[in-house]
């Protein structure tokens, strides 16, 4: 009995540790609730806290690393490495439009939440999926490019920008205010 428990003990140790991935792994040739881990510190060079200009609003983005974050496609559920950005929006004025950064998610949602779905250190790039605004509205996807040690570019590609009426509160705000743009450059703030 005891060979058997030290037999089973064994093997659940190797399988938990065959389970681990290198994040650049393509998530369909994993089996479910393996994990997709950061082991070169990929992600870590996009962290930071970083500031860009667009039509004179002014973009905060607040980006950090998360560590066995649980992504759940439906048929498949894995645990990866992401990068997750928040962030500020201000007019002129100085007045906020959006803020993001002080929201406290749910584990499952996903209005409102930007994190990474491929990364390519190859090439210095990071795709992100972004939730969208209330009620969804400018969900899709953003590419982060690092230039530098001090500098980003972005690029958001909204999905979609139509809403159905009827989910959405009236009075709700659905302005997308993220920048609709190619090339903008984030800087990098100490």
């Amino acid at each position: 009995m005891k060979n058997i428990l030290t037999l089973i003990s064994v093997i659940f140790l190797v399988s938990c540790n065959a389970q681990e991935y290198p994040l650049t792994t393509d998530f369909r040739n994993i089996p479910n609730y393996s994990y997709l881990k950061d082991m070169n510190n990929e992600l870590g060079d996009y962290s930071g806290n970083y500031q860009g200009q667009y039509n004179g609003n002014q973009i905060s983005l607040f980006i950090t690393k998360e560590q066995h974050k649980l992504i759940d496609r439906g048929d498949q559920k894995f645990y990866r490495d992401v990068v997750s950005i928040r962030f500020i929006i201000r007019n002129p004025s100085q007045i906020i439009l959006q803020d993001t950064q002080h929201m406290n998610f749910q584990s499952n949602q996903i209005q409102h939440t930007i994190y990474s779905t491929f990364v390519n250190p190859y090439h210095n790039l990071l795709m992100l999926s972004y939730g969208g605004t209330n009620c969804g509205v400018g969900w899709g996807s953003i590419r982060l490019k690092k230039i530098n040690n001090t500098q980003l570019s972005w690029e958001y590609i909204p999905n979609s920008t139509i809403i159905d009426s009827s989910k959405c509160p009236p009075g709700t705000d659905t302005t997308i205010y993220l920048p609709e743009t190619k090339d903008l450059i984030f800087t990098k703030q100490q």
